[in-house]
């Protein structure tokens, strides 16, 4: 059993992004179980408050809570990816209705944000040579979606 879950506050929009999240990583993903609020509230009656769900083996909750507290980006999920063409097609999907930002980072179409990160970034960023670590670092800084074959060029 998985000790520790990570837990996102949504508006209304739990069971919606808990889909979405569910279908961009396929595979070991899935929707596994949806609580809905009873006659004690605080939602309305028989509308969804937890959404339980799998995203590639890792467990997720996500609430119902309201529109008190939004995302930032103090925290963000970090997907390895094994990669170029899955850099891509993550980051594809996740940014439809979000928007891109720096360095490998994004928002999702709920706030959320997100880092797609291909698995061969830390070992150009901490290469030996130091000069192209350097290079590399300095390529990274000038991407929104990080390009493999560009930060191995630089």
């Amino acid at each position: 059993m998985q000790k520790i879950t990570t837990f996102l506050w949504f508006d209304d929009q739990a069971e919606e992004a808990a889909e979405f999240y569910t279908s961009v990583f396929g595979g070991d993903s899935q929707v596994l179980d949806v609580q809905r609020y009873g006659e004690a509230g605080p939602g309305e009656p028989g509308s969804v408050m937890v959404v339980s769900f799998e995203l590639a083996g890792q467990k997720f909750a996500a609430l119902n809570g309201g529109p008190q507290f939004k995302f930032t980006e103090a925290i963000s999920l970090s997907v390895d990816c094994e990669d170029q063409a899955e850099v891509d097609t993550l980051w594809a999907k996740l940014t439809e209705g979000g928007e891109e930002s720096q360095c490998g980072w994004l928002k999702d179409r709920y706030g959320l944000s997100w880092q797609i990160t291909p698995r061969i970034l830390p070992e150009l960023l901490s290469d030996p040579d130091p000069a192209k670590a350097e290079r590399a670092m300095k390529a990274m800084l000038g991407m929104q979606k990080i390009d493999v074959q560009a930060l191995k060029d630089a």
